[in-house]
């Protein structure tokens, strides 16, 4: 199996450094080609043809997504964003971006050299295998949904990964103010979870806010579990479902994990619930949407067809976990019409 070939698009010439040195040591990977501004970066596709890049979003001469904006139409590639903690890695990911890593602020080469093999690394290897025709392809909208069923005892709940960011926004888009209450878990770092969120709550009907101890699930609202080193559940207490946001080592590699989350609602909301999974890489949610379905939830898995990366909710499928398989666009209706026979 031959090499990755990754283009590095990155302004600082100590980082580049650092990036090609130690992606290099591994030997599934091949650096092909550096470049520190976009200029650099077009040519370098034209004569190398690689099959990721990692970009910074800050670039001389032409910001990052600019060049996303241009770039992904003519010659479409898997791009991996390195971003600070700014809102503008979610402009990245609309324009056409597989993933990003938060890219770290330390001066610490030990800690910068892990922050590649860990994050970086994994990252690239899984945008290697992601279907780019689906990042942008044009998601038509079904008929609008609504509500027949009025109760508070209903929970939406979603988990997703690589891909997740936009596929979440296009499914939640579709939601009236009469949903109910959404808890979601999205693999990612911390920071980007309460940026995520406001962007969300910007552009769609529902109310959407990063979750907190306490925070009460309300039809409507929306609650995004926190990035970083705490797992969020869903709980009743006096009768009203609530989360919790805990510290809790990873599941599945992941912290927040989908799988505790969807336990949690299984044990929580039991056949009161419907479970969605969403693109994203690996196993994570799947077995937490079967024990979901085993307690009488409804659960929909998106379909290979739609999915940057079809490994969440395949394995979710081979374990039997998926009721109803379905195109990103249709998600929303399938929902509601789930909910309106409970």
């Amino acid at each position: 199996m031959r090499p990755i070939k990754v283009l590095i698009v990155e302004d600082s010439i100590v980082f580049r450094e650092l990036l090609v040195q130690n992606l290099s040591k591994d030997p599934a990977i091949q650096v092909v080609a550096t470049a520190k501004d976009p200029f650099e970066a077009r040519d370098a596709i034209l004569a190398h043809k690689p099959d990721v890049m990692t970009l910074d979003v800050e670039l001389p001469r032409m910001s990052g997504i600019e060049f996303l904006k241009k770039l992904m139409p003519q010659y479409p590639l898997p791009v991996v964003v390195i971003s600070s903690l700014s809102d503008k890695v979610f402009d990245a990911l609309k324009a056409g971006a597989v993933d990003f890593v938060a890219k770290p602020a330390v001066s610490n080469r030990k800690q910068l050299e892990d922050f590649i093999k860990n994050e970086l690394l994994v990252k690239i290897k899984i945008a290697s295998t992601a279907k780019i025709s689906n990042i942008k392809k044009v998601v038509m909208k079904e008929q609008e949904q609504h509500l027949s069923v009025k109760g508070n005892n209903l929970i939406v709940a979603i988990g997703a990964s690589t891909g997740g960011t936009e596929a979440i926004c296009d499914v939640v888009k579709d939601f009236g103010t009469d949903i109910p209450g959404i808890v979601v878990v999205q693999h990612m770092p911390p920071g980007f979870t309460a940026m995520y969120a406001r962007r969300l709550n910007e552009q769609c009907r529902i109310s959407v806010k990063e979750a907190e101890t306490g925070d009460r699930v309300l039809p409507g609202h929306m609650l995004i579990a926190p990035g970083g080193d705490r797992h969020m559940r869903l709980v009743k207490v006096n009768g009203v479902y609530q989360v919790e946001c805990k510290s809790g080592p990873r599941v599945n590699g992941h912290c927040p994990s989908v799988d505790v989350l969807f336990d949690s609602v299984a044990k929580t909301a039991g056949s009161n619930a419907v479970g969605i999974i969403l693109t994203g890489m690996g196993g994570d949610g799947a077995k937490g949407l079967l024990a979901m379905r085993r307690a009488g939830a409804r659960t929909i898995g998106q379909d290979e067809s739609t999915c940057v990366v079809y490994g969440m909710p395949k394995v979710a499928y081979d374990l039997g976990a998926v009721q109803h398989q379905e195109k990103l666009s249709a998600i929303a209706g399938r929902t509601y019409a789930l909910l309106n026979k409970m």
